[in-house]
């Protein structure tokens, strides 16, 4: 197995918990002194920084959650002066403003350690060529993989998104190793691979990086035929630290967090109550190892489970599973609770490409749900009768699996906009 740091990578539980105390009650010292609105917190709660003294005390401190980011906007939760700050990057403000986030100089260098940790994780070595196609700039994906990438001593090919044709050229001439992408844009370019009759075994490609959005075990075995390699699960959100905040090892059985840096919690997402291993809640974060944006359990809204079981692989870092989507990516239909992913399953499980989109509407008061799907060449060639028989059979499986009635619509081919970043999946006219 490869490693980029197996002593702490395959630490006992016990040096873990030192180590995340340690740097727990450094943290809390640090935003009480520095952020205003920790200190405003921790006084309204009576709570001292010095009445933290070791990781189990954690649940005493009060949750931060992304409206915190924005009522500060700028820099309100920074812990540094901005002579410190070595780097700012932020969010795409897709939901509202956007969320800022800054970096020390050691901030980016335990990033880019802990993104170095994730490419070892899927057999990553410093003799590798690692293709970084997620987008470079304010979002944090693209330079997060490419100094993770120097960080092991791989050479980082900054290729950034979009000219596709391109893309697939430089996996060719360049003899690319490791592809970090989105995985929509990855089946996308696998797409491309394939309509320029390429041989996907002709690359030297074995191994993919994708995140920055959900994906199904469908969607990662559709990629991996298109590519001929092996698709890993990376996870990681701007304000915590960027990509590399978990990933998946050789095993895929789970991302491995760098609990080290950043603590995990699962909480009930109503009551704020600690779950334990193999309970699905709301994944909640501490930054122990941060110093400019050191939040404190911060409402991640992903929804997943935690598993401390040491891994096959060796490490004992404590894996967090595929979140099964976001509470406020949830959609509520007719009372029932529908996540893009789930529908994405089904499609696949009946052999449809992952093309489709999710259009949420109310009509006489009533919320309807209508599934896009885009045929691939074969099924565009059917007749009428046979497309009917498709719609039904879809509309038949999502209702067995979710519960809830869908109107089914197939689309053409290609009529779908293909995404270079993060893939739209749902049109929710409710909201207009």
């Amino acid at each position: 197995m490869n490693y980029y740091n197996p002593e702490i990578e395959c630490a006992d539980r016990e040096t873990l918990r030192k180590i995340q105390s340690e740097r727990l009650v450094k943290i809390v010292h640090s935003c009480y002194e520095n952020v205003p609105l920790y200190k405003k917190r921790f006084d309204e709660m009576g709570l001292k920084p010095d009445d933290i003294r070791s990781i189990d005390d954690i649940t005493k401190l009060p949750f931060t959650k992304k409206t915190d980011l924005r009522d500060t906007y700028p820099f309100g939760l920074f812990a540094v002066p901005r002579g410190e700050l070595a780097r700012i990057h932020a969010s795409s403000g897709t939901t509202g403003k956007q969320t800022v986030v800054g970096y020390t100089k050691n901030d980016i260098k335990v990033w880019a350690v802990c993104a170095a940790r994730s490419i070892a994780a899927v057999g990553g070595t410093k003799d590798d060529f690692v293709h970084v196609s997620y987008g470079y700039g304010l979002f944090t994906g693209g330079l997060g993989l490419h100094y993770g990438a120097e960080e092991l001593g791989a050479t980082a090919i900054p290729v950034s998104s979009g000219n596709t044709a391109r893309q697939v050229q430089i996996l060719q001439d360049y003899g690319s190793d490791i592809l970090c992408c989105t995985p929509s844009y990855a089946m996308y370019i696998g797409e491309t691979v394939r309509e320029k009759g390429i041989d996907p075994k002709s690359l030297r490609l074995r191994a993919g990086i994708f995140g920055a959005e959900p994906w199904s075990e469908e969607m990662r075995r559709e990629i991996e035929r298109l590519l001929d390699i092996k698709a890993y699960d990376i996870y990681g959100l701007s304000e915590i630290a960027g990509p590399g905040v978990s990933c998946e090892c050789e095993e895929q059985a789970g991302m491995h967090i760098n609990e080290d840096f950043f603590y995990p919690e699962v909480i009930d997402p109503v009551t704020g109550e600690p779950l334990p291993d193999g309970e699905y809640g709301e994944l909640v974060f501490t930054c122990i190892g941060k110093e400019a944006l050191p939040l404190i359990r911060y409402r991640t809204r992903d929804i997943c489970a935690l598993n401390h079981e040491k891994c096959k692989c060796g490490r004992t870092l404590v894996r967090m599973c595929k979140p099964r989507g976001r509470t406020d990516d949830m959609l509520i239909i007719r009372g029932i609770n529908v996540f893009p992913s789930q529908i994405e399953s089904v499609l696949l499980d009946l052999g449809m490409d992952p093309n489709y989109q999710l259009v949420v509407d109310r009509q006489n008061n009533l919320d309807t749900l209508e599934v896009q799907v885009e045929m691939n060449e074969a099924m565009f060639s059917d007749t009428v009768r046979n497309l009917e028989a498709v719609k039904k059979q879809i509309a038949s499986a999502l209702q067995s699996t979710l519960n809830i009635v869908a109107k089914i619509r197939l689309l053409e081919p290609k009529s779908i906009e293909r995404s270079e970043g993060k893939a739209k999946r749902v049109i929710d006219k409710r909201k207009l």
